[in-house]
């Protein structure tokens, strides 16, 4: 170089000057996937790149999964967020692309997609093919590795370094396969959530297929990206199963301050959602508020709440929504003119059916004005023998000789408040008619209380229609402050608690066995007249007269 003219020794520094900054600019490109994902994007996608906060969010997490410290990621957040593009597409060339190898990163890393549709899958496969491919990628990482000739197709494409990118789809063909990072980029079809079949296949698709394809369990790391469509989606899944060991990076396109995301990797901190006032949005130069408000519009609220939210149940509740409840603050019971019981039974003892379920409710008077409590309720998975023991025992006072106080479960009567009810309501199926013959065939407590079969399925009898329009028939009088629920302070009801709250998600709740007796209750209370609005009470003295000499007090035990 000493040698050089000085107009060649300018030139010469001039491009090692260039040649140090782009090696700079490569090395940075290595340690940040989103500035990665930016450097590639015209390779991957003719649209304008829309920044945002919540990529740098989801990079820096995938990044944890490549440097080894997430093992399990799960990640909720609303569609057209290019999250497909960064996770499916730009993230396993991102990671082929690094110098320092580990069980998860360098190009020997073998990855397995999958998504509800074959065709997102080979999408997102192309794509990731075509960076790779692209000279960009090229002259800043071709000496990293080469692709194979002899496999290099839209369904799986490998290097000369032992790495592949396999795609598949839910319930595809696994048989041999594998990946030391397996990435589940939307599971489900919107369309197709409430499908319980559709829906329960995808997750056995899971447990039985896709949960033991790591290469190395010990190093391989899970990945789930996919917007909420259902309580009991793949998401609701994995972290109701195994929540302990999952990352879970909610993000949902309004900040709620009470769904406030915190994320912690290895027992510390890692990332906390940016937003403090209730309303901000996600990525508002993506998707405005105007947007967001047309969004949900046409989305309706189950839809906006679940793909918007990231919550399967609008806020507030669903068709019934929480602050409908009337809360009753006191330990003492008003006088009930009239007690309910309502029971939904369930045609098997298996665990993944619906459980046997029973709610009691108190019609009582309150200002003049008829109200109704919900009093007591329980679900169980019992025989028929003990299911009939159990409501028996439930909805009378008086002795029981022959009922054993233990039942199969463990569970002792003795525990199980007791009730003077009037009429038992139970849903007319299989099980339901076999309930009603042993009670009937229980002479000397046929005098105890009243039973009554109802086809729920039936718009002939009380109330009937599908479970939905079921509820939607009685909406009314929650929405009116007819209905009341015990809550005492500090602590509450447990078990109202848990039927308010499986009421409140419905149709998006895994079970409905405390909705479908809630309905059929309140719709017999209606039609019978015990339960009526106020503008229909105040026009009948006569029917006050004659509901308040019913009033007699209850007293549970």
């Amino acid at each position: 170089m000493l040698n050089l003219d000085p107009q060649m020794r300018l030139a010469f520094l001039a491009n090692a000057a260039k040649r140090i900054k782009e090696i700079g600019h490569k090395e940075h490109l290595q340690n940040n996937l989103l500035d990665f994902l930016k450097g590639g994007w015209k390779y991957i996608d003719p649209a304008t790149f829309m920044d945002g906060w919540h990529l740098q969010a989801i990079a820096e997490h995938l990044q944890a999964v490549t440097d080894g410290q997430i093992t399990r990621l799960c990640i909720n957040v609303p569609p057209r967020s290019s999250k497909s593009s960064l996770v499916s597409v730009a993230w396993p060339a991102w990671t082929w692309a690094q110098e320092k190898l580990g069980p998860l990163s360098g190009p020997h890393v073998q990855f397995l997609f999958a998504s509800y549709a074959q065709s997102l899958a080979l999408r997102d496969s192309v794509k990731t093919r075509r960076l790779i491919e692209s000279p960009w990628y090229q002259e800043n990482w071709g000496d990293r590795f080469k692709m194979t000739g002899d496999v290099n197709t839209k369904v799986r494409f490998e290097n000369n370094k032992g790495g592949y990118r396999l795609a598949t789809s839910v319930e595809g063909t696994l048989t041999g396969e594998g990946g030391a990072i397996i990435v589940c980029d939307d599971p489900h079809n919107a369309v197709e959530m409430e499908s319980d079949l559709v829906r329960k296949s995808t997750l056995s698709w899971w447990d039985e297929s896709l949960s033991t394809r790591l290469n190395d369990p010990a190093t391989g790391a899970y990945v789930v990206i996919m917007q909420r469509l259902h309580q009991e989606d793949l998401t609701g899944h994995v972290m109701t199963k195994e929540s302990e060991n999952w990352t879970w990076l909610m993000l949902p396109m309004e900040y709620e301050s009470e769904r406030h995301c915190t994320t912690y990797v290895q027992g510390a901190k890692f990332w906390d959602d940016p937003r403090t006032e209730d309303g901000e949005l996600l990525c508002d130069t993506r998707f405005s508020r105007g947007v967001v408000e047309d969004l949900k519009r046409r989305l309706g609220p189950y839809a906006a709440a679940g793909q918007l939210q990231q919550s399967p149940t609008p806020r507030g509740g669903g068709i019934i929504k929480d602050e409908w409840w009337k809360r009753w603050n006191s330990t003492n019971f008003p006088q009930f003119s009239f007690v309910l019981a309502s029971l939904d039974t369930a045609y098997t003892e298996k665990e993944e059916n619906d459980p046997s379920a029973l709610t009691i409710w108190g019609v009582f008077e309150e200002n003049d004005n008829p109200k109704v409590m919900l009093i007591y309720g329980w679900e169980d998975r019992l025989p028929i023998k003990e299911l009939v023991d159990k409501v028996t025992w439930t909805c009378s006072k008086g002795p029981i000789p022959g009922i054993p106080l233990k039942l199969a479960d463990g569970h002792f009567l003795q525990k199980v408040p007791r009730f003077r009810v009037d009429r038992l309501l139970i849903e007319a199926k299989a099980a339901g008619h076999s309930v009603a013959q042993e009670l009937h065939r229980l002479h000397s407590f046929n005098d105890q209380f009243g039973v009554e079969l109802v086809n729920i399925g039936k718009s002939t009898n009380r109330g009937g229609g599908d479970k939905i329009s079921r509820l939607y028939s009685v909406q009314h009088l929650w929405a009116e402050g007819l209905i009341y629920m015990p809550f005492v302070e500090p602590y509450g009801y447990k078990w109202a608690n848990e039927i308010v709250d499986q009421i409140s998600i419905f149709p998006r709740g895994p079970h409905d066995d405390f909705v479908d007796t809630a309905s059929m209750a309140i719709r017999y209370l209606r039609d019978s007249g015990m339960l009526r609005r106020q503008v229909e009470y105040d026009l009948d003295e006569t029917q006050r007269i004659a509901y308040r000499s019913r009033s007699r007090a209850l007293y549970p035990v």
